[in-house]
C-alpha cells in the first residue's frame, strides 16, 4: 500500500515537470505598472484675438428723468364745474379745452362793464361838444366865462378818465370770462383728475383739477463728482456731449440725448456737480420720476487694441495676458489696461493688433506651455 502511493506522487511530479515550461512559453509577459502615458498634445483652452474698436470714455451716474414742464391746472375764478372736457391719461395739445366753468355771472359783468362804458363815452361826446363850441364863443370874443370854459375842460377830462376807465373795466371783465374756459397751456400727458363735475371751485383752492406733463422732449437730472467739472466743461466747449440713458440692468438703451446744463455751483455737502441731459423722447421710453443709469460721453478711443475682460489676469507684478505663439506654446505677457468696460478690456501697452490670447483656461497655464485650441473660440 505504501509503496502504490509513492508511486503516484511520482507519477504527478514528473507530469508538473512537463507541462510548467508550456505555461511560462504560453502566457505573455506582464507589462509594468509604472510606466508612463503616453504625452498629451496641449491645455484646452480658448483663444481671442487684439482687435481694434472705438471704446467710449465716459463718466457714469444714476439720473432721475423729469419733465421738461410740468404743469398743474387751476382755476383763476370762482364758479361751478360745467364741463370737464378730458379724460385722465390723455395727450394734449396746447390750446385744447379742459374744464368749463360756469360763465353766466362773468358775461353778464362784462355786459354790464360795456353798458357803462358807452354810456360815459356819450358823456365824453357831450361834454367835447360843448367845450368846442365854447373855443369858438372865446376865440369870438364873445361872452362866455373864462370860469365857464374852464369848467367845460374840467369835464371833457373827467369824461375821458371815466371812458379809459371803463375801458379796464370791460377789459377785466373780459379776462375773467375768459377764465370760465380752461385750456392746456403746453403740450403734454394729463394726469389723474384730482376735482370732478358739479364741484364749487375757487380760485385761492390749494388743490388743482390735473397735472400735465411735457414728456416731449424730456430731461434727465444727475449729479458727478466735482473732480469731473473741469473736463466736462471742456468738452462741452467744444460741442454738445452726447449723454445715454440705460434701464436697470446698465445695458438696456432707453434713450440717447445732449448735456444741456452745467450747474453754475458745486454742491459743497456732497462734493458734486449737477448736470441735466435733453432727450427727445419720441417713443416715451423715459417717464417722469424714474430712476435711470446715465453715461456722459466725453471722448472716444479710436481703434483702441481691445480684448475680452477675462483674457487679463492679475498677477504678483502687476496685470497680464497669455499670447499664443505659432508653435502652440503661450508666453505670459505684462500689460497695461486703460480701461474695462462692458465685458471688453481696453490695452494701453503690451499687445499687438491681431494677435492671438487666450480667453479663458488660463488657471492651468504656465509661461511657454503648450496648449490646444478649443472649437468655438472667441475671434
Amino acid at each position: 500500500m505504501r509503496k502504490g502511493a509513492i508511486a503516484t506522487i511520482a507519477a504527478l511530479a514528473i507530469v508538473a515537470a512537463a507541462v510548467l515550461p508550456l505555461v511560462f512559453v504560453l502566457s505573455p509577459p506582464a507589462v509594468a505598472a509604472d510606466a508612463p502615458p503616453a504625452a498629451g498634445s496641449g491645455v484646452p483652452v480658448t483663444a481671442g484675438t487684439v482687435t481694434a474698436a472705438d471704446v467710449p470714455v465716459f463718466l457714469q451716474a444714476i439720473g432721475t428723468v423729469q419733465a421738461f414742464n410740468m404743469v398743474t391746472i387751476k382755476t383763476r375764478v370762482d364758479g361751478q364745474i360745467m364741463k370737464v372736457n378730458f379724460t385722465e391719461g390723455q395727450e394734449v395739445k396746447a390750446g385744447d379745452p379742459l374744464v368749463q366753468i360756469d360763465p353766466r355771472s362773468y358775461r353778464a359783468a362784462l355786459d354790464q362793464a360795456v353798458a357803462n362804458q358807452e354810456k360815459d363815452q356819450a358823456n365824453l361826446a357831450n361834454a367835447q361838444a360843448n367845450l368846442a363850441r365854447d373855443a369858438q364863443i372865446v376865440k369870438n370874443n364873445l361872452a362866455v366865462s373864462q370860469q365857464q370854459f374852464d369848467t367845460d375842460k374840467a369835464t371833457v377830462a373827467a369824461d375821458q378818465g371815466a371812458v379809459d376807465s371803463d375801458k379796464a373795466q370791460v377789459e377785466a371783465a373780459r379776462v375773467n370770462l375768459d377764465y370760465t374756459t380752461i385750456t392746456a397751456p403746453i403740450d403734454g400727458r394729463l394726469g389723474a383728475r384730482l376735482v370732478d363735475i358739479g364741484n364749487i371751485v375757487h380760485a385761492a383752492d390749494p388743490t388743482g383739477f390735473v397735472t400735465i406733463a411735457q414728456l416731449k422732449p424730456i430731461f434727465v437730472s444727475f449729479t458727478v463728482a466735482q473732480e469731473n467739472a473741469h473736463k466736462i466743461r471742456e468738452r462741452q466747449a467744444e460741442g454738445p456731449l452726447e449723454a445715454v440713458a440705460y434701464g436697470d440692468d446698465g445695458k438696456t438703451v432707453l434713450a440717447t440725448g445732449k448735456l444741456t446744463l452745467i450747474d453754475n455751483t458745486i454742491d459743497q455737502p456732497t462734493g458734486t456737480i449737477h448736470l441735466k441731459a435733453s432727450f427727445a423722447n419720441a417713443d416715451e421710453r423715459l417717464w417722469p420720476g424714474e430712476f435711470v443709469n446715465v453715461r456722459l460721453i466725453l471722448s472716444t478711443r479710436r481703434n483702441a487694441p481691445t480684448v475680452p475682460a477675462q483674457t487679463v489676469q492679475n498677477g504678483a507684478t502687476g496685470q497680464y495676458v497669455y499670447v499664443i505663439k505659432p508653435d502652440n506654446t503661450v508666453e505670459r505677457r505684462d500689460v497695461e489696461i486703460a480701461a474695462v468696460q462692458d465685458g471688453i478690456a481696453v490695452v494701453a501697452k503690451g499687445l499687438a493688433l491681431g494677435e492671438p490670447v487666450v480667453v479663458d483656461g488660463q488657471y492651468r497655464l504656465t509661461n511657454g506651455a503648450r496648449v490646444k485650441v478649443e472649437p468655438g473660440a472667441a475671434g
